[in-house]
């Protein structure tokens, strides 16, 4: 007997953002952990807000919902929080009870230059570490270096000669009657040592590989120990020839201090 299509939404629905996530999901384990880190780093974060005033956005809404922003790939904190107003599963990480509604995208922006620093993250990094290393997770003997190439947000045409170079490069854009300008880099050498980006004067052009092209970067290199492939630090440089080499040697003393 075929079933008839219900129309009408029921008025009262009794359910919690606990019951629709399923026991087994993998969120529930790293939920536990990150919940353990914010704790230990609350002291920290009471110190970045006043005494007085307004209450504001729960710091820890706000990390969490840049962690899953990170574990799902999401492009961009407009999405995130459209994500949060209908995915049950990112509300229930973040903490948002279904009665709240979502904070506005903004709500990143104006806590970028507080909260969602490098210092916030490192500390947050170091609780997660510690749990690894309480648990014995940790192998103290081998370790392994990683390095990877991270694409500045800078264009090709973004690049300008130095005023100290020799190379008279290339002449201003000439306007195309589009958001882009059009600019001929044919038969013109470009280096780290002759050009520097208007858009990221820190980027520096690099290139994976043989006959891959070069584009604005910055290098990214991580340390894991070889027990179980646990990433123990991480450092962001300027891309250069000896990046990685200098930043595992660097990485490595730092791992071996915390070991003394």
């Amino acid at each position: 007997m075929r079933g008839d299509e219900q129309l009408q939404s029921g008025f009262v629905c009794l359910t919690s953002l606990e019951d629709v996530v399923p026991a087994d999901h993998p969120l529930r384990a790293i939920r536990i952990m990150v919940d353990r880190a914010l704790g230990q780093m609350s002291p920290t974060l009471q110190a970045l807000y006043a005494s007085r005033g307004r209450p504001s956005i729960a710091p820890e809404y706000l990390l969490r919902a840049q962690l899953v922003q990170i574990l799902y790939a999401i492009p961009s904190e407009r999405r995130l929080c459209e994500e949060l107003a209908y995915n049950l599963l990112l509300r229930w990480f973040v903490g948002l009870p279904l009665g709240e509604p979502v904070f506005h995208p903004t709500s990143f922006t104006k806590n970028r230059t507080r909260l969602l620093t490098s210092a916030v993250a490192e500390a947050f990094f170091a609780a997660i570490r510690a749990q690894a290393d309480s648990h014995k997770l940790l192998s103290r003997e081998h370790f392994s270096l990683d390095g990877t190439l991270l694409e500045a947000a800078a264009s090709l045409k973004s690049l300008r000669p130095l005023q100290d170079s020799k190379d008279p490069g290339q002449g201003p854009p000439t306007p195309s009657g589009g958001r882009n300008p059009d600019v001929d880099f044919h038969g013109q050498r470009r280096s780290n040592a002759t050009h520097r980006s208007t858009t990221d004067p820190e980027a520096r052009l690099a290139r994976k590989g043989a006959g891959k092209e070069a584009r604005l970067c910055y290098a990214g290199h991580s340390l894991s120990e070889n027990r179980h492939g646990l990433i123990v630090a991480c450092e962001l440089t300027a891309a250069s020839g000896t990046a990685e080499r200098e930043a595992g040697l660097r990485l490595l003393a730092g791992a071996r201090a915390r070991r003394r």
